[in-house]
């Protein structure tokens, strides 16, 4: 079924592409109450799986773009605010005037899905400066090709699935309108993979084996190595995507300022991720992005048997593949 509906997705006409595509694809209803249906392998809202075509059909690459591709609640709002501030600390040299105090990371690096709410003809981003930054949920083989067949710079953050999926119970809980669920709903279809962007193995594998094969345009983190030792991962994303520190800058402890200003504390106590609502997306309130950022913070919630359900998952599915949680 997927290399059919992979040859369907040329119609000329928008519309009649998207209900034959739609038609297609294997759906099922996640455990938060809304549609999914499997398109390119992945797990996506029905909704938004206009959104994806478009991203897919007419987004055009630059070299010079970077693009933050994660998991929902792994560390996106984090390595946005990092990323985001590397590159722009040259426009806004002064850290107290940074656009992060006034505006939610998720308003100055918008996801690229996103960008394609209305038809192609009406979206273009060529006006966005170099670097442009954006950011994904979809896994790397539903980027759009101009993406991979460039040499723009894509970061992949994974997070232990343990922590990412508390976090992402949390939030759902806290956004949806639907009645809350309990953990014990979300485990099984969590270690199926029926959840949104996933199968979240399939998603943090594609990614791990890209930057395997091609490490000078993919750059894979880890969470919580990010949290252990903040200042060399600030360095290195900054190295990658091509903004090196300077000896300067390190001697006048830039990298420690901007690691600060990114901090969950100091991100949390702005006002405008207290009282703010992401103006991409109404339902979610700023705050919904800054509940507690902590590794382990799963041993308060999961059981033995939940612990012991999500680790069979995680050997099994991450076995051989070299990576380790």
């Amino acid at each position: 079924m997927e290399s059919i509906q992979d040859d369907k997705c040329c119609y000329d006409d928008e519309s009649d592409e998207y209900s034959q595509v739609q038609e297609l694809l294997e759906n099922k209803t996640s455990w938060h109450g809304a549609s999914l249906c499997k398109y390119k392998g992945f797990w996506c809202l029905t909704d938004l799986l206009m959104l994806n075509i478009r991203c897919q059909k007419y987004f055009k690459a630059r070299n010079t773009d970077i693009i933050l591709a994660t998991l929902p609640k792994a560390g996106t709002t984090w390595l946005k605010a990092l990323t985001f501030s590397i590159v722009n600390r040259f426009r806004c040299p002064d850290l107290d005037e940074s656009p992060l105090l006034t505006s939610n990371p998720h308003v100055l690096v918008p996801f690229l899905e996103s960008m394609y709410q209305d038809t192609h003809e009406n979206t273009s981003l060529d006006h966005i400066p170099d670097p442009r930054i954006f950011s994904t949920h979809m896994h790397y083989k539903s980027l759009p090709r101009s993406i991979t067949e460039s040499k723009c710079r894509i970061i992949h953050i994974c997070r232990n699935p343990l922590d990412q999926f508390i976090s992402l119970w949390h939030f759902r809980n806290m956004v949806a309108a639907a009645p809350p669920v309990s953990l014990d709903e979300f485990l099984g279809t969590y270690c199926e993979g029926i959840h949104v962007h996933g199968p979240f193995w399939e998603h943090i594998l594609e990614y791990w084996n890209a930057h395997l094969k091609d490490p000078q345009n993919v750059l894979f983190l880890k969470y919580e190595d990010l949290k252990k030792d903040i200042h060399y991962n600030v360095k290195r994303i900054a190295e990658f995507i091509g903004f090196p520190f300077t000896l300067e800058e390190e001697k006048a402890g830039l990298v420690g300022e901007i690691t600060n200003l990114c901090s969950f504390d100091k991100l949390k106590g702005l006002e405008v991720n207290k009282v703010g609502v992401n103006s991409l997306h109404s339902q979610f309130k700023n705050r919904y992005y800054f509940r507690k950022g902590e590794i382990g913070d799963s041993a308060n919630y999961l059981s033995p048997f939940m612990v012991e359900s999500i680790e069979k998952v995680v050997e099994e599915k991450f076995g051989e593949s070299g990576l380790k949680f």
